[in-house]
């Protein structure tokens, strides 16, 4: 049986992720057109048929997970007289070698984002383009596009700019020694030893980061806190659950992400270009979203309004930290998915309720979101002055398109993160585990047990069970290839 094989977990899984790909609607493999325009493909592209500006002598880093090679974006900081920080973000420049409706285009527009399952990548463009030529690596020159921007001290943006560059990455940093330096409780990673100044910059880079999400908090965005684990592999053999907890590292690069994207939507707009919107809808929930918060002493008003809503959470994060990781996961799933949207020049603008902001875009991950190639050719236009190199009939199906992917996306990943989970418990049958009540509907209900954190429907008896309940419950059951993992309550 495939729960006992420990040689070949992580074949297993990957024979799933492919499985759950194809099922959805995914391509997880390259076809020979790709692999054969690939080889015409010799090194990084060095010019652009618009004006460039060499920033190789910036102090540019970048800061990612330690195993990531896809480098798409490097962030640096200068301090202005004023006491305003000028935050600069490269975005690498993906079009200049993936041209639209080359071979390579068409495959990243079937998928529209690379898929991360425990056992295998499925990257959006070939790892060739993705983790090397494409990639803002480390001492490497690249061409990028660089999003400009004055952060005032209260936070708020004085001015911004765009413009294509040439850049050079001095250091390729990780976000857990980072923020362990920052938080006092690492030593300062070689990488930013090695080169003078770095520290000081990133320094400044983190105080910027701050303000600019004080701003965006105060404004009434929300802070969620979910349980996410990855699982841990020795070998092939899958040991163990790891927690991924935010860090002081990773609040600098989404802030600044954060704040790019908004500058990259209103960029746009004002060349008068339509544009493709990240958009999270205001809540047709508010009322199941209120109710909820009615059952823990809160009211909220009528309509929506995010402001009090961010207060709930910060309050109930404070007095209940075990059950906020299931208090924002409700909120969330009230909330609804994010979207893709087109705006047209001067028309409504939905914004994005969650993060509190009216201007957004996704711009910043060109080699794993199609969106943000969308998105990049559309500013390279703007640049240039020339039209648009889509009209707003095909940037309406290519919305779509990648919201359908991206449920899609999830939907294969969540499959074979249960099936993770449910090799790894696959032993334990029998066994008895503390837990709350995740979910509680005519459809079941769930429970996540805390050791290791995993989720499961509980069979049998569950009346009078409702979410933010605590129990006590047994294993009885786990399927890999479907990602199954049962609990019956224990008397």
């Amino acid at each position: 049986m495939a729960e006992t094989n420990s040689s070949k977990h992580r074949e297993i899984l990957a024979g799933i992720a492919r499985e759950a790909m194809i099922s959805r609607g995914l391509v997880p493999d390259f076809p020979p057109e790709v692999t054969a325009e690939l080889s015409k493909i010799t090194g990084p592209a060095t010019k652009e048929d618009i004006p460039v500006r060499d920033q190789r002598s910036l102090l540019w880093c970048s800061i990612d997970n330690d195993d990531s090679m896809d480098l798409d974006q490097l962030t640096a900081a200068e301090a202005m007289p004023d006491g305003a920080v000028k935050i600069l973000v490269s975005i690498a420049d993906v079009d200049a070698v993936a041209a639209k409706k080359t071979a390579i285009d068409t495959h990243a527009s079937q998928n529209t984002l690379s898929v991360y399952t425990p056992a295998a990548i499925f990257p959006m463009l070939p790892e060739k383009l993705s983790t090397d030529l494409t990639s803002l690596k480390q001492d490497e020159d690249r061409l990028s596009i660089v999003i400009e921007m004055a952060v005032s001290t209260d936070g708020s943006l004085q001015s911004s700019d765009i413009y294509c560059a040439l850049v050079r990455n001095k250091a390729k940093l990780a976000y857990n020694s980072v923020a362990a330096w920052l938080d006092a409780t690492g030593q300062v990673p070689d990488a930013v030893a090695k080169v003078k100044g770095l520290d000081e910059n990133l320094k400044l880079q983190d105080t910027a980061a701050k303000k600019l999400k004080a701003l965006r908090f105060a404004n009434g965005a929300l802070s969620f806190s979910t349980i996410e684990t990855r699982p841990v592999f020795h070998g092939d053999t899958i040991t163990g659950l790891e927690p991924a907890a935010k860090n002081r590292a990773m609040d600098i690069i989404e802030d600044f992400m954060v704040a790019a994207n908004g500058v990259t939507a209103r960029f746009l707009e004002s060349k008068n270009m339509a544009s493709i919107r990240r958009v999270v809808r205001t809540p047709e929930n508010w009322g199941r979203i209120a109710g909820l918060a009615a059952e823990k002493g809160f009211r909220f008003p009528s309509q929506p309004d995010p402001k009090p809503l961010e207060q709930f959470l910060e309050k109930m994060k404070a007095s209940d930290p075990l059950h906020f990781p299931d208090i924002s996961l409700s909120i969330i799933k009230l909330l609804g998915p994010g979207e893709y949207s087109v705006e047209m020049p001067g028309g409504k603008v939905e914004g994005h309720f969650g993060l509190a902001v009216k201007d957004y875009t996704h711009s910043t991950a060109p080699n794993r979101r199609y969106p943000d190639l969308i998105t990049q050719r559309l500013i390279k236009a703007a640049i240039a002055g020339r039209p648009s190199p889509y009209t707003p009939d095909e940037l309406r199906a290519l919305a779509r398109r990648c919201t359908d992917k991206e449920d899609a996306a999830k939907k294969a990943e969540r499959q074979v993160e249960k099936s993770a989970a449910a090799l790894l418990l696959s032993r334990r049958i029998g066994e008895e585990f503390d837990c709350i009540v995740t979910g509680a509907s005519e459809k079941g209900t769930w429970v996540r047990i805390f050791d290791p954190s995993v989720e499961g429907k509980l069979m049998g008896d569950v009346k009078g069970l409702d979410v933010g309940h605590s129990l006590r419950v047994k294993l009885v059951y786990t399927s890999v290839e479907k990602g199954f993992i049962d609990f019956r309550k224990v008397s």
